[in-house]
């Protein structure tokens, strides 16, 4: 796999693999099932930023790492329409659940819709809120944490969720690539920027966990809690 970073004034272009070899990829991958595909035509229709979505090459991913995982309880920071939430939960144990938290209540028709229309919507909780608020009143432990929202955020949630990881169990960080721009130099990152620096930094520092940083997508830091 190549990755290829283009720094023009301050625009971003990051590319990891040719788009013609990406396509082969999708093509001979687990088709998007119809309430994704009609999920992600609706977030680019009639949502702001699009590019949130985990999309048809990351949620094969994520239900990938569920189905191998196999976990009974998942906490998903950062909901967006729902797409990632439905990915992750296929790999959910029988009695398996999901909890799911977003901020954005404007979503919440659309979210809810979906999760009637995959069929898993018994075993999605969905939690419309403050997650550093909420998170604390969750009374589970979780085999899995996927962590895709506000990034200045990324590190209070890390250690917020991480006394309830079961040991062997993820936490799974999105967009800590973000766009390349963590190769800017220090004094020239935004307050984003830093904060997934400080993000990477701190899991790579951890020595609870066994990590490594994925490039796809925007980038995935995977972390197994020893």
């Amino acid at each position: 796999m190549c990755i290829f970073v283009a720094k023009l004034s301050n625009i971003y272009c990051m590319e990891f693999i040719d788009e013609k070899i990406e396509r082969y990829a999708l093509d001979h991958s687990q088709a998007e099932s119809e309430v994704l595909k009609k999920l992600n035509r609706e977030t680019h229709a009639k949502v702001l930023m699009p590019r949130m979505l985990s999309g048809h090459m990351q949620g094969n991913l994520l239900s990938m790492f569920s189905k191998m995982i196999q976990p009974k309880h998942i906490l998903e920071i950062g909901t967006y329409t729902g797409y990632s939430a439905i990915c992750l939960a296929q790999g959910l144990q029988k009695e398996g659940v999901l909890h799911t938290i977003d901020i954005n209540e404007e979503l919440e028709k659309m979210v809810r819709s979906s999760f009637d229309e995959s069929g898993l919507s018994d075993k999605i909780n969905y939690h419309i809120g403050n997650a550093l608020q909420i998170i604390p009143k969750l009374n589970e432990s979780f085999d899995l944490v996927f962590i895709d929202a506000d990034k200045k955020n990324y590190t209070a949630y890390y250690d917020l969720v991480f006394d309830k990881v079961n040991s062997g169990g993820y936490i799974i960080a999105d967009n800590v690539l973000w766009s390349g721009k963590i190769l800017d130099e220090k004094e020239k990152m935004d307050a984003d920027t830093k904060a997934i620096d400080a993000f990477n930094n701190k899991v790579h520092n951890d020595k609870r966990v066994e990590h490594m940083l994925l490039p796809v997508r925007d980038g995935l830091m995977i972390a197994r809690k020893k």
